[in-house]
């Protein structure tokens, strides 16, 4: 099973979420630690991210053999997401 690493953007906005959204966003974490390229996954043009949604959420990870890497989690219909993933 792989290890979950989050960065400091991502665990300030699962701290910030109300409980229902926080479950529902963490237990779309724990399903990448067993598989970390579902169906409904997208591979991010012109980056080596992934992205998959949950709810109004949107994902960014990338992942290996060992571990998934949550890089930014962000509302799901504004472009925060992105703007985010560049400053990085």
């Amino acid at each position: 099973m792989r290890q979950i690493a989050l960065s400091k953007s991502a665990r300030d906005f699962l701290s910030a979420l109300d409980a229902k959204q926080f479950r529902q966003v963490v237990l779309r974490v724990f399903d990448l630690m067993t598989e970390a390229k579902p169906q409904d996954s997208k591979q991010l043009i012109g980056y080596a991210y992934r992205r998959v949604d949950v709810g109004e959420y949107r994902i960014i990870y990338d992942s290996d053999a060992q571990s998934v890497r949550i890089v930014v989690i962000g509302k799901r219909n504004d472009d925060d997401v992105y703007r985010t993933l560049k400053r990085m």
